[in-house]
């Protein structure tokens, strides 16, 4: 896995937001601190210079050029009946008692964006591109006129789980480091509540029957998470068919959830 442990938050989060605008206010120690930790970024990008996953640029993992190309025209659809819907939100006559709500995803799955969860998520295993794609996702998300008629209600986050496998092959949950950084700048609560049950084979070429009989009876709750009447937020990086929201929202729903909206990055 590589990731820089000591620039976790990047350049535009942590200590740096709060850089000392001169020795006024600051104790000697926080300006050691600072300073310390300004040169040891330095360093580290030095060592270990960032390049564009797309046209290998030094500097960032999205160069200004290449961002450009990202796009933000995304075309939601009913997960319930995997047709078009305007807002994302699951069609009148697909609701159901165990059925999620809707589902929003930020950018639009090709180009750039494909090269960038790729590597997040398979070797070289860039898990430092959280940052970058938790800013993605943020922006993004933001910018919808249904999520933000639904936030004040506080939903809390829950990522899709990983099977302990893959978790331990991966060294990590991207869903989990995705839902991280959503709750930490929507200050909203992250709740590891669903467990994956077992190994399922990757959605990639299954058509949709295949998908979900493929994620039947996957995921489980962790009832240690109290989770009655709540609203909630799946959160996953890919948005296709949507069988992996479906069947996390079944398993929440019929254990007391209210409400379950999805949240994916990107949709296929």
């Amino acid at each position: 896995m590589t990731s820089r442990e000591g620039d976790s938050d990047g350049n535009e989060s942590g200590l740096l937001n709060h850089a000392p605008q001169g020795a006024s206010g600051f104790d000697p120690h926080t300006l050691r601190t600072y300073f310390c930790y300004t040169h040891l970024v330095g360093i580290l990008d030095f060592i270990f210079p960032k390049y564009c996953v797309n046209c290998r640029k030094i500097g960032a993992y999205i160069c200004a050029n290449c961002f450009s190309f990202i796009s933000f025209d995304v075309e939601m659809i009913c997960l319930a009946c995997n047709r078009a819907s305007i807002d994302g939100l699951t069609h009148p006559g697909c609701i159901d008692k165990y059925i999620i709500d809707g589902a929003f995803a930020g950018i639009s799955y090709k180009g750039i964006v494909k090269k960038l969860i790729y590597n997040f998520k398979y070797k070289p295993f860039l898990s430092d591109l959280k940052n970058s794609l938790v800013d993605l996702f943020y922006e993004s998300i933001i910018q919808n006129e249904i999520f933000q008629k639904i936030y004040p209600s506080r939903p809390a986050l829950v990522p899709i789980p990983l099977h302990k496998k893959r978790l331990r092959s991966r060294g990590y949950n991207h869903a989990k480091l995705l839902a991280e950084g959503l709750s930490k700048k929507l200050d909203l609560r992250l709740i590891e509540t669903l467990e994956r049950t077992r190994e399922t084979k990757s959605q990639f070429g299954l058509n949709l029957k295949d998908r979900k009989e493929n994620l039947k009876d996957a995921f489980i709750l962790n009832t240690k998470y109290k989770i009655l009447n709540t609203n909630v937020f799946l959160v996953d990086d890919i948005l296709t068919t949507g069988s992996t929201l479906l069947e996390a929202a079944n398993v929440l729903k019929r254990n007391g959830v209210k409400k379950v909206w999805g949240l994916a990055l990107a949709r296929d």
